[in-house]
């Protein structure tokens, strides 16, 4: 046996509510070389971005550039009848899920970048469809961001279920940080949440008031590209990419203001300050943040038997340095990091699949299942 340097993260509450990360070094003892290895599911998919995972054990993969594939017995299919769709910068084709009660009435839900309406270029969009066969049908739009913009930046994009039954969906900023993720009449740097048929909750924070787009459930994001229903608890849980450092992880909660642009703990690219502002009253701090950035993509809670080392830990994958992170929780709050599968490719999606095992998505290489040795 070896020990394994892990950093230990704990967030503390002060006084006033705002967050202070202390960190200390611990270990975690882990055997020698690797525990686990991956196994190619499909292979030469150029960018992975969602996974869903049906009935039969066949899996719907969407890329990025604009197919839908359904993958069964180790042969790969593109199936029909998407909607639209333009590829443009981080956009294109995004998410999939299935709907929570998927065996009895059979929804699958996609986010896209859509060109309908007023403007060039496009905005996020989710929908809704059937498979039929290899092909989808009754496809209806539920929401679509405005307006169009040509920017190819900030689609956010996933799609998650809570516990009720309630669809949630992200759209980042779109790059226009001073103009959308604060202001309730424009779309973007929000979450929003609906019923599964796109109808608006009465219960939506927002609801009633004048001049507010009525679906928005919290606001202040700038990219949020991991989102996933926490197995216990019920809530939604988020990561989003900050700037040069603020990558954070955040749980949604109605009506909150998650603070972007106006505070962070990244700077910009150029390495100028965006703010002196890393907390102010009336904002939700984050549960957790990476500084510097690892650019988050995919999160997965881990409930199976199959990995006992990682039972109740988050999985999220790292696009800028190409590996799988664990994140061990306690009692809601992360306590230790440490890297998996370093080397794999541009993370970009990590599920927990029906079967109990691990898969993800690596860009220019496909879906790989983990395996425990």
């Amino acid at each position: 046996m070896r020990q394994l340097p892990l950093i230990c993260v704990t967030i503390l509450t002060c006084a006033t509510g705002c967050a202070r990360q202390v960190e200390t070094e611990i270990t975690a003892r882990a055997p020698e070389g690797a525990v686990h290895r991956t196994e190619a599911v499909a292979e030469g998919i150029g960018q992975p971005w969602g996974m869903a995972f049906l009935p039969d054990g066949s899996m719907l993969v969407t890329e990025k550039g604009g197919e839908l594939l359904l993958i069964r017995d180790g042969e790969r299919t593109q199936v029909p009848g998407l909607p639209e769709t333009v590829v443009i910068g981080q956009g294109g084709l995004m998410d999939v899920v299935l709907h929570p009660e998927y065996e009895s009435n059979g929804w699958i839900y996609l986010s896209y970048v859509s060109p309908e309406g007023n403007g060039a270029g496009g905005n996020t969009a989710i929908m809704r469809a059937r498979l039929q066969g290899d092909r989808l049908v009754d496809g209806e739009q539920l929401y679509k961001g405005s307006p169009n913009t040509e920017s190819g930046r900030h689609f956010g994009s996933r799609i998650a279920f809570d516990s009720s039954g309630f669809l949630y969906f992200s759209i980042g900023d779109r790059g226009a940080r001073d103009q959308n993720p604060q202001d309730l009449a424009r779309d973007g740097g929000k979450i929003y949440r609906l019923h599964d048929d796109g109808r608006i909750p009465a219960d939506n924070p927002f609801v009633g008031k004048d001049g507010v787009k009525q679906a928005i459930y919290s606001y202040g994001h700038r990219n949020p590209q991991g989102m996933v229903r926490h197995p216990e608890t019920g809530k939604i849980w988020i990561h989003e990419h900050g700037p040069r450092g603020g990558d954070e992880i955040n749980i949604v909660a109605a009506g909150k203001n998650y603070g972007w642009p106006l505070v962070t703990y990244g700077i910009n690219y150029s390495g100028t300050e965006i703010t002196d502002r890393k907390e102010a009253p009336g904002m939700e701090p984050p549960l957790f943040h990476w500084t510097p950035s690892i650019a988050p993509s995919g999160m997965a809670f881990v409930t199976s038997d199959k990995y006992p080392e990682w039972k109740d830990c988050l999985l999220v994958g790292s696009l800028k340095f190409a590996y799988l992170e664990r994140l061990v929780l306690r009692d809601g709050e992360v306590v230790a990091r440490e890297k998996v599968l370093e080397g794999i490719g541009r993370l970009r999606d990590v599920r927990q699949a029906p079967d109990g095992f691990v898969y993800v998505s690596v860009e220019g290489r496909g879906i790989f299942k983990i395996l425990p040795l």
